[in-house]
C-alpha cells in the first residue's frame, strides 16, 4: 500500500506492542513529554498471566513509570524460594529480602493482568500518549530521518515517527521486517503451565518451590495475591497433545493436593522454553526491546525483568536524542549494554535449567550428592553453597567512565542502591524524596567540586545535585542519609561524588574536583552534541 493519500499521523516515537515492556517504554517516554503512539494488534489486553514475578530493580523501574502504589494490591513479596530433590530434601534455599538493594523486595510475585491494568491506567493519564488497539502493523520503511509504519485496522493507515521501538514479542514483525538474525542456544523444553485460583486462602511453605525430581521436574510458585502457578515438565516420549490436556493438568496438580473441590483452573497451556537474543537491537531508527530482542527460560526469573531494564535503558537515551542533548550514536550503547546483560542472565537461566530439568535418575543422584555435600561443608542446614550466582551483574561497557583498558572504572556500571533519606521536612525512599533522572551524589558541598562548565553540563542533563549528610545532621540544601546507605556507598567506591544515570546505574565516580571535571567532560564528549561551556 502506498503512503500517498493514506490517513496518517505523526509521533516522536511509535511503540509496537502494548504488553508490559511496551507499556513501560511508552510511559517513560510520554512522561518526559514526547509524543508517543502505541500500535497494538489486539483489541483487548490478554486476560491471563504469563510472567509471575519481578525483581527489586524492576520494581524500581515500575515505580518510575508511576505504578509503585498500585503494586500493593496486585503484588506481594515472594518470601522464599526452595529447591527440593525427589525425596523432599532441600538442595538450597533463598530467603528473599523485603527491602533489597533497590529498596523494594528482591523478588515480588505479581498478577500480570493487574499489572497491565495499572500501567494502562497510568498511560491513559498522559496527554502525549496515544494507544491504538486493534492496529496490526504490516510493515515499516526507514527513510533515514523518519520511519513510516503501515497499519491494518482502524485509521490511521500509516504513522510516521522519528523513532520506532518494537516491543511486539517473540514473533516480532518489527524484527522480521528488519531482517535481524538471532543467536539461538538451542535450549528447548516443553512445560505445562497451570494458573490456579484457590477457593480458600492458604499459606504455602515454602512459598515458591522447585522440585528437582527426575520422574517429573515441577514448580509451585505464587502468582500474586490470590493466585498460584504450577508447572510440569514434559518427559521424553510423552505425547504432546495428551500432556497438554485439561485432564492431565488436574492429574498433575493432584501431586500438590490441588483438585476441582479446592481450586479453579483458570488456564493451562504448554510452553516451549527457548534461549536466544537478537544480534542487533538497533537498525537505523528502529529498536527492539523485550521478547522481540531476547527469550530465556524462566528459571532465573529474568524474562520480564530484562524487558523492564531494556525500557529503562532505552527511554532516557531516546529522551536525550529527541531533545537534542545526545547524538543518535548514543543509541548504539543500548545494544552494547543490554545484550551483554541479557547474555549473562540467559546463560544463568540455562545453567539452572540443566540442573532442574535433569531426568536421568543416576545423574540426578549425583547432582543431589554434590549439592547436599556443599551444604555440609558450608556448615549450614538447608542453605547450600550450591546456591546459584546472581543472574544480574554490573554493566561492562557502554556509556560509562572507562579506563585505559576499555573496562569500567568502579563504580561505573554498578546498580546504585536505594535507601531512605530525609530532605525539606520529607522522609522516604530516595527516588520519591529527591526525584529521578540524572543525579550527582556527593558527600560535600557542590561548590567544592563544580566549576561553571560542570554545572552547565549537569543543568543540560537535568541532573539533581544531592549533598548527602549523616542522619540527624540537618543543613540547608542537604539530604540526610537516613538508612546509612549512600555515604558508605560513596566511601566504598572511593569517591567524593558519583554520577547516577536515570536507569539507576553509575556513570562513574570522582575523588575530587579534577576527577569530576574529567568524568563530566568525558560524558559530554560521549554524548556527541554541542553542549556550550563556559569560556
Amino acid at each position: 500500500m502506498s503512503d500517498a493519500g493514506a490517513a496518517a499521523e505523526t509521533a516522536d516515537v511509535v511503540v509496537v506492542g502494548y504488553g508490559p515492556v511496551g507499556q513501560v517504554t511508552a510511559i517513560l517516554l510520554a512522561a518526559r513529554g514526547h509524543r508517543v503512539t502505541v500500535l497494538e494488534r489486539w483489541p483487548q489486553p490478554y486476560p491471563m498471566p504469563r510472567a509471575v514475578s519481578f525483581d527489586g530493580e524492576s520494581a524500581r523501574v515500575l515505580a518510575a513509570a508511576g505504578v509503585g502504589e498500585a503494586l500493593t494490591s496486585i503484588a506481594e513479596p515472594s518470601r522464599d524460594y526452595v529447591w527440593h530433590n525427589a525425596e523432599g530434601r532441600a538442595l538450597f534455599r533463598v530467603d528473599v529480602a523485603e527491602h533489597g538493594h533497590s529498596g523494594w523486595p528482591d523478588s515480588t510475585s505479581v498478577y500480570q493482568p493487574g499489572l497491565e491494568a495499572a500501567l494502562a491506567e497510568r498511560g491513559a493519564a498522559l496527554p502525549t500518549l496515544r494507544v491504538l488497539r486493534g492496529s496490526r502493523v504490516t510493515g515499516l520503511t526507514d527513510h533515514g530521518d523518519r520511519v513510516t509504519v503501515r497499519v491494518e485496522g482502524d485509521r490511521p493507515a500509516t504513522v510516521t515517527a522519528r523513532w520506532v521501538v518494537g516491543c511486539d514479542g517473540a514473533n516480532s514483525l518489527v524484527r522480521g521486517e528488519l531482517g535481524i538474525t538471532s543467536t539461538d542456544f538451542a535450549f528447548f523444553d516443553d512445560w505445562l503451565t497451570c494458573d490456579v485460583a484457590l477457593h480458600e486462602p492458604r499459606v504455602f511453605e515454602p512459598n515458591n518451590l522447585q522440585v528437582c525430581d527426575p520422574a517429573r521436574p515441577r514448580t509451585a510458585v505464587s502468582a500474586g495475591p490470590g493466585h498460584r502457578r504450577w508447572e510440569f515438565m514434559r518427559l521424553p516420549g510423552e505425547d504432546a497433545e495428551e500432556f497438554g490436556s485439561e485432564s492431565n493438568a488436574w492429574r498433575l496438580l493432584g501431586l500438590f493436593g490441588i483438585d476441582r473441590d479446592n481450586a479453579t483452573l483458570e488456564r493451562h497451556a504448554v510452553y516451549t522454553f527457548q534461549a536466544r537474543y537478537a544480534d542487533r537491537w538497533r537498525q537505523g531508527r528502529v529498536l527492539l526491546a523485550g521478547d522481540a530482542a531476547h527469550l530465556m527460560p524462566p528459571f532465573a526469573g529474568q524474562g520480564m525483568c530484562s524487558g523492564f531494564r531494556d525500557a529503562a535503558n532505552l527511554a532516557w537515551k531516546l529522551d536525550l536524542v529527541l531533545a537534542g542533548r545526545g547524538g543518535a550514536g548514543l543509541l548504539d550503547t543500548y545494544t552494547e549494554e543490554r545484550r551483554e546483560h541479557v547474555s549473562h542472565a540467559l546463560r544463568m537461566s540455562m545453567d539452572l535449567g540443566k540442573v532442574i530439568c535433569q531426568t536421568d535418575p543416576a545423574a540426578a543422584r549425583d547432582r543431589d550428592t554434590v549439592m547436599l555435600a556443599a551444604q555440609e561443608r558450608a556448615g549450614r542446614r538447608e542453605v547450600g553453597a550450591a546456591r546459584p550466582r546472581t543472574p544480574v551483574r554490573a554493566l561492562d561497557g557502554g556509556l560509562l567512565r572507562l579506563g585505559g583498558d576499555g573496562r569500567p572504572v568502579r563504580p561505573a556500571g554498578e546498580l546504585v542502591p536505594q535507601g531512605r533519606v530525609s530532605a525539606g521536612g520529607e522522609s522516604g525512599w530516595f527516588d520519591e524524596v529527591v526525584g529521578r533522572g540524572f543525579v550527582l551524589l556527593t558527600d560535600r558541598p557542590a561548590a567544592l567540586l563544580l566549576g561553571a562548565e560542570e554545572r552547565e553540563i549537569l543543568r543540560l542533563l537535568g541532573a539533581r545535585i544531592v549533598h548527602l549528610v549523616p542522619a540527624g545532621a540537618r543543613g540547608a540544601g542537604t539530604v540526610e542519609d537516613t538508612d546509612g546507605v549512600y555515604l558508605p556507598y560513596l566511601a566504598a567506591s572511593g569517591a567524593a561524588a558519583v554520577l547516577v544515570r536515570p536507569d539507576f546505574y553509575a556513570v562513574g565516580g570522582a575523588r575530587d574536583r579534577d576527577g569530576l571535571a574529567a568524568l563530566l567532560g568525558d560524558l559530554r564528549a560521549r554524548l556527541a552534541v554541542d553542549i556550550p561551556v563556559a569560556g
